[in-house]
């Protein structure tokens, strides 16, 4: 069993091992730079580490491969009688990011 690990980053959790890509809000970081996570969960096989201490030893790399952009969600708001009625839409972007190594404690 591959070694996997669970992290957060703007407020979600994922589970990431090597070699996986995945979308996360926007870092501030541009394509091609490495950014580093702290994990939250990490699992090797049989042996589960979740206490604190090990954890901040514990890290996963991961490289910016570039943004996209999220589903459109369309929102309408209406008032019957008024006349009153609006459309919006919105696109969250992201940056997509490639789990390069994942490291126990």
């Amino acid at each position: 069993m591959a070694m996997y690990a669970v992290i957060k980053t703007g407020g979600k959790q994922e589970k990431v091992e090597e070699g996986s890509v995945l979308n996360v809000e926007l870092l501030g970081a541009s394509e091609g730079d490495t950014v580093t996570f702290t994990p939250i969960l990490l699992v090797d096989g049989a042996k589960v580490v979740h206490d604190e201490d090990s954890l901040l030893k514990a890290k996963v790399t991961a490289v910016v491969l570039g943004e996209t952009k999220g589903p459109k969600v369309v929102g309408f708001h209406y008032s019957p009688k008024a006349r009153a009625r609006k459309r919006w839409g919105h696109r969250q972007h992201y940056n997509v990011v490639k789990v390069t190594e994942v490291t126990g404690a």
